[in-house]
């Protein structure tokens, strides 16, 4: 399996799994355990953000990583919305394994303002948004340095999205490839 398991110690950083919680645009749990995998790749990229970040008195906080595409289905069955969501038949980064979610934490543990809340569905999420703060333009910049340095593509726009450059390369990948499902069982017909 060309995904591996993204935990401490070995990647320091705060993980909060938005869709294994009800704290989701969907309003419920979308996986049933939180888990975080990437690709082997992508994890060297994450692997070089925690290291340019940790000089500078920060450290990341991932929001979502691989996403079983049968997750991207329920996502964009809740809100089509191809701004922010890649439509799952064309299949999604994260579904490749090779996209993350994050933001940036102080040495305080606290996240950095970036001006609106991860997946806001708005405008100001957009990376270029000069009707945020002055504050979360600069955190947003300083994100997005790091993780371009670190070998990373951003999406226009939301500010927190990052995945390799050259994403579709990789394979569309289900649940069936963990070791330990992510999605809720199905009840059997």
């Amino acid at each position: 399996m060309d995904l591996v398991e993204i935990t401490a110690p070995d990647f320091p950083v705060v993980f909060e799994i938005a869709y294994a919680t009800a704290n989701n645009f969907t309003g419920r749990p979308v996986y049933a355990r939180a888990a975080t995998w990437l690709h082997h790749d992508a994890a060297a990229a994450l692997r070089r953000a925690i290291d340019l970040a940790r000089p500078q008195g920060m450290g990341l906080r991932i929001f979502d990583a691989f996403r079983p595409s049968e997750a991207q289905w329920v996502l964009w069955n809740h809100t089509p919305d191809p701004e922010f969501l890649a439509d799952p038949r064309r299949g999604s980064p994260h579904s490749r394994g090779v996209a993350v979610d994050l933001t940036l934490v102080g040495a305080d543990g606290r996240d950095l303002d970036m001006g609106t809340a991860f997946d806001a569905f708005t405008p100001l999420s957009h990376h270029g948004s000069l009707a945020v703060s002055t504050e979360a333009q600069r955190n947003r910049l300083l994100l997005l340095g790091l993780m371009t340095a670190a070998g990373w593509d951003f999406y226009r726009n939301e500010w927190w999205h990052y995945q390799l450059f050259d994403a579709r390369r990789y394979p569309v990948l289900g649940d069936a490839v963990l070791p330990v499902p992510m999605m809720p069982m199905m009840p059997k017909a």
